[in-house]
């Protein structure tokens, strides 16, 4: 009898273990489904509420499920200034980025009235052109509409494509610990892998028309001409640059191609040579500084601190193929019969132009 209720428990147990399972992928592919939709601008709405602090976060959820929505219920009459995050590597999304997020934000900051001002709060390596300059020209064109000052404060790190988007500001302050600067561009990068290829016995052959049409594949030799038309894409992205930094800093193009080498400046580095106009010690320096400058003639003193920062939260889906593939790496990588010396080398390969700071 004993052992026919240990069969009996077993086969239970193995019951509930499985629909557990089918649970669980069900939830998986729901949560992709969703993950993958649209933004929904409905996450941008917040509501009055005396029991939120008004220096808290404003976390918006792009997504809904999988996401964070919280933050300061603050009274619609309230006027604040919005301390807009941007935060690691500048790409279409990312774990702390996301462009359309950012863009759909300043959008809302633009017709809000109660807004009085932008304070960009900048801690990244830099990313990619579009996205670089796509924040740019909207931070520009918010100033430009509304005549609402944008300050940029850079933190640890605002280099290449951060500093680009500091550019849009009207003053812009740096920790004493800051590194900026990094004016220049990664237009990509070329591996020519074939004797290795050969080494190992594989043979891995592109059919196309145009004889440029593979370059950068890793199983090509690039060419002279190849590598003039990549040069050619980074001087032009250069040029974008160097024209934007010397219109922000009211500097003579000669005067920034002097700086623009691709090195990196401290902060206090950075004054001396214009690229920057303030040295703060501590973050809460930053905004008394940006009222008494462009809010000193107000009828009111002090205004509400809105924080708009984009966090990703992991999915279900996301662990559960994050897990998956540590379960079985071999399968993680569509190039797992390569190398791994091979694979690495390509995963590093950049994909476009950029201006990214690769000094870490």
């Amino acid at each position: 009898m004993s052992d026919n209720n240990n069969d009996k428990n077993k086969k239970t147990g193995l019951i509930v273990f499985f629909v557990v399972i089918g649970l669980a992928i069900v939830y998986a592919i729901v949560s992709s489904v969703i993950a993958s939709k649209s933004i929904n601008t409905d996450y941008r709405v917040w509501q009055p509420s005396s029991t939120q602090s008004s220096n808290s976060s404003f976390i918006f959820s792009p997504f809904g499920q999988g996401k964070k929505d919280v933050g300061p219920k603050i009274p619609k009459w309230s006027k604040y200034i919005a301390k807009l995050y941007i935060t690691g590597t500048i790409e279409s999304e990312g774990m702390t980025y996301n462009q359309e997020w950012l863009l759909e934000t300043i959008d809302m900051l633009k017709e809000d009235e109660n807004n009085v001002g932008i304070l960009l709060v900048i801690d990244s390596p830099g990313g990619t052109v579009y996205e670089a300059d796509g924040a740019y020209l909207a931070l520009r064109d918010y100033r430009t509409e509304t005549g609402r000052p944008i300050y940029a404060y850079m933190q640890s790190m605002a280099a290449s494509g951060g500093y680009y988007i500091a550019c849009a500001a009207d003053y812009i302050i740096a920790n004493r610990n800051t590194l900026t600067g990094s004016i220049g561009v990664i237009a990509g990068g070329f591996v020519d892998i074939t004797e290795l290829l050969k080494k190992y016995g594989i043979k891995y052959e592109t059919v196309h028309a145009g004889k440029n049409k593979n370059m950068g594949n890793y199983n090509e030799p690039i060419t002279q001409e190849q590598l003039d038309i990549m040069q050619s894409i980074a001087d032009e992205c250069y040029d974008q640059f160097v024209g934007i930094v010397a219109e922000a800093r009211n500097m003579s193009v000669d005067e920034v191609k002097k700086l623009a080498d691709g090195r990196v400046y401290t902060a206090a580095q950075a004054k001396k040579n214009g690229l920057i106009d303030s040295i703060v010690l501590q973050d809460k320096e930053v905004i008394p500084l940006m009222e008494e400058a462009e809010f000193a003639d107000e009828d009111y003193d002090d205004f509400e601190e809105v924080d708009f920062k984009y966090e990703e939260s992991s999915s279900f889906y996301d662990l559960f193929m994050e897990t998956a593939s540590k379960l079985n790496p071999a399968q993680s990588s569509a190039n797992a019969g390569l190398p791994q010396l091979v694979e690495d080398t390509l995963q590093k390969t950049a994909n476009g132009p950029a201006y990214l700071y690769l000094g870490m």
